[in-house]
This record gives C-alpha cells, sequence and structure tokens, in this order.
C-alpha cells in the first residue's frame, strides 16, 4: 500500500539553480499560486524604501537648517554686540572728538522748565 500512495502522488520538479537562473522556478506551482502575495509584497518593499528615503532627505535638510540658524544667531549676536559697543557713551565722544564736529558733552547740567498753570 505505501507503493501505491508514492506512485499516486504527482511529483513535483525539484527546485535546482539552473531553474533559478533559467527562470523555470516563476512556473513552479508555490509561485504560480502566490504571485498577487509576491507583487503585494514587491510593492510594500518599494514603498518601504521609498519613505525611508524621504525620511534621510528630511534629516539631512534638517541638519543643514540647524547649522544655518546657529550660524545666523551667532551672526546676530555679533552684530548686537558691536551695535552695543558703539552706542556707549564714550564711543560716541572718542568719535565726536577725532571727527572735529565741534561737539562736546555738556558740562552743566540741562535746565528744568516747569509750566505754570
Amino acid at each position: 500500500m505505501k507503493e501505491n500512495r508514492n506512485t499516486e502522488q504527482p511529483k513535483q520538479p525539484h527546485i535546482t539553480f539552473k531553474s533559478i537562473m533559467g527562470g523555470d522556478i516563476l512556473a513552479h506551482n508555490f509561485f504560480r499560486r502566490q504571485a498577487n502575495l509576491l507583487i503585494l509584497i514587491v510593492f510594500l518593499t518599494i514603498l518601504y524604501i521609498d519613505n525611508r528615503y524621504s525620511s534621510q532627505q528630511e534629516l539631512i535638510e534638517i541638519d543643514r537648517l540647524k547649522k544655518e540658524l546657529t550660524d545666523i544667531k551667532y551672526d546676530a549676536l555679533t552684530i548686537s554686540s558691536e551695535l552695543t559697543e558703539k552706542s556707549r557713551q564714550s564711543r560716541i565722544e572718542e568719535y565726536l572728538s577725532t571727527e572735529n564736529t565741534g561737539l562736546a558733552t555738556a558740562t552743566t547740567p540741562p535746565y528744568l522748565i516747569k509750566k505754570e498753570n
């Protein structure tokens, strides 16, 4: 009886390297039955790769913008400190004395004008 069972079952062709390289493996029963699933897996794999690539590109852009923001902050801080330094009274007095504009710091305090009602 065991011999009859073995002879009744159709023998499936063996998968060999030659059948894989020749493309015969695609005609195998397993691949014919699972074609839709394999197409879905390939499609989802392509989506996964595309999503990962897009994410990496966005991370690169974020890093570039962070560096640019840091540079701009440092530039703004430098300009602000230069403005503060140039607007000090002592620096203004030095600038006016070297330019011979005739302006000088007042030696008398300002007068207070009171309005009478």
